[in-house]
């Protein structure tokens, strides 16, 4: 299959880019474990054990927050728009929060379509949601020359060329590829390839959120707030 770029457009497309994005992870592991011990003292201990049992972190990941390595960490069990199963993990963000929201609140919805015993129901996850900065040479396909196939990176469902391009970008060292969602119509997200571009500050911004996903979408409200948003399954297929 012939790719939607040309092969000289990593010579004029590539440029140095910087930008802050919000990532949304599940923080349900902390309550999981707790369910499973009676005291701190055995929790910690569970969760040493958990650690053991993980991929060793690569070597890249020493003085990096578990917030940023945890992505590179593993291979990909499932596929994304910039990855194939089994390949090197992604680290996804965004440039706006909601935008953020969206693509979390999408990836429930798909768990929830793609799991037989759950489709019928409710399901309830709390997110932290925290932004980070990505620093490096980026692919930035919102403009020339890669916006000319803005068709083949924004489909909703078929990510082959994206994947394609992704491993394109690995091979030429790209740090990170810049995209527009295909959730929200403003919307831009960042596909981080190399861990060395990706930094905390110091007090980074943090936020707690609880999401509600059915069939029909998902509903999401920050904690202690009376920020919401609501996301419609029609708009995703």
């Amino acid at each position: 299959m012939t790719p939607p770029w040309k092969a000289g457009w990593f010579n004029t497309g590539v440029q140095a880019r910087k930008a802050e994005l919000w990532r949304g992870v599940e923080a349900q592991h902390v309550i999981s474990t707790m369910r499973l011990v009676d005291s701190v003292d055995e929790q910690r201990v569970l969760e040493d054990l958990l650690e053991t049992s993980k991929p060793a972190l690569p070597p890249e990941a020493a003085g990096q927050h578990y917030l940023v390595f945890t992505p590179f960490r593993y291979r990909a069990p499932r596929i994304s728009r910039f990855g194939r199963v089994g390949e090197p993990g992604l680290w996804y963000g965004a440039e706006e929060l909601e935008t953020a929201l969206a693509e979390v609140a999408y990836w429930k919805w798909r768990f929830l379509m793609d799991s037989t015993a759950l489709a019928a129901s409710a399901l309830h996850t709390q997110h932290t949601f925290f932004k980070a900065r990505v620093n490096g040479a980026c692919i930035d396909l919102t403009s020339k020359p890669w916006n000319s196939a803005q068709r083949s990176w924004r489909h909703k469902s078929d990510y082959v060329d994206c994947q394609s391009l992704a491993q394109a970008a690995r091979e030429r060292e790209v740090a990170w590829i810049r995209y527009c969602s295909a959730r929200i119509a403003s919307g831009v997200c960042g596909a981080v390839l190399k861990m060395r571009a990706l930094s905390l500050a110091p007090g980074f911004a943090q936020q707690t959120w609880a999401c509600k996903t059915t069939s029909d979408g998902a509903y999401m409200q920050q904690a202690g707030s009376a920020e919401r948003h609501a996301f419609d399954a029609h708009t995703w297929v």
